[in-house]
């Protein structure tokens, strides 16, 4: 079995201070993928940095306390990746990959958006030079046998199933209808070859959402998104036996506004 875990972690730091080392020694995952660390590697407590028993890559953004990715892997990696080729992105902390025994496993943060601001642009530059990267990667891990699995915060709810709030939310990020049809060329078999696990795993369920605001009583009433997403190419997709959110039993639970979410895979 390999099983992989997704987590936005809102703040690294804050994280460990609110539960995250705690669920760290407790994970079964074999490799974990975070995003929004939001700090370079020195600043993190050792037992977060480099936790025994796991081989640890921090990608962090250049700008500081924004951003960055990291990947947690029981097993050192055969190869690590920082980026994906792009001049405006690379160092934005937002894309890591690590090779293992026939298969990459890579942590994605893209950027959140704001419609109307120049946010919204690099949102769509990104998704843009990514979707292009997404399909080389399956072709080139097609030609050596492996199999890909890139997890993280995508920022995009792609189906009125994954958010609890779609009618007030069409015309706001993250479920703008050109995002939406962005996400459904990666899940195309004729563009991007790549499936969503959970939701193949759960076709007809509303969520399982992953991320809920602070604000109000979203978490309390389930009020959320699903925008941390398994994608996977079709082969390992279809050895997935299992897909889950890692839900809080309450908010004071919480150690971040997202939860993790894990998928299971029979190799």
């Amino acid at each position: 079995m390999l099983t992989v875990t997704s987590a936005n972690v809102n703040g690294l730091r804050a994280a460990a201070k609110k539960g995250f080392v705690e669920w760290l020694a407790d994970t079964s995952a074999d490799v974990l993928c975070l995003q929004e660390v939001r700090a370079e590697p020195q600043q993190l407590p050792e037992g977060v940095r480099a936790p025994e028993g796991w081989h640890v890559v921090h990608a962090p953004a250049a700008a500081k306390g924004r951003a960055g990715v990291s990947l947690y892997t029981r097993r050192e990696p055969d190869r690590v990746r920082i980026g994906f080729g792009s001049a405006e992105f690379d160092t934005s902390g937002r894309y890591v990959e690590v090779d293992l025994p026939g298969v990459t496993v890579a942590s994605l943060y893209l950027p959140s958006g704001e419609v109307g601001t120049a946010r919204q642009d690099e949102k769509v530059r990104f998704m843009d030079e990514f979707l292009v990267y997404l399909k080389n990667l399956r072709e080139r891990a097609a030609a050596d046998g492996r199999e890909v699995v890139v997890c993280g915060d995508w920022n995009i709810a792609h189906q009125q199933a994954d958010l609890k709030n779609w009618r007030a939310n069409q015309k706001s990020s993250g479920f703008l209808p050109e995002e939406r049809a962005w996400l459904s060329r990666v899940f195309d078999e004729t563009d991007g070859g790549y499936v969503d696990v959970v939701r193949a795993l759960h076709p007809d369920v509303e969520g399982p959402y992953s991320w809920w605001s602070y604000r109000g009583r979203a978490f309390d009433t389930n009020a959320g998104w699903r925008i941390d997403l398994a994608v996977a190419t079709p082969g390992l997709a279809g050895r997935a036996v299992k897909g889950f959110v890692e839900r809080a039993a309450s908010h004071d639970e919480r150690w971040s506004d997202h939860a993790p979410v894990t998928v299971v895979f029979d190799m």
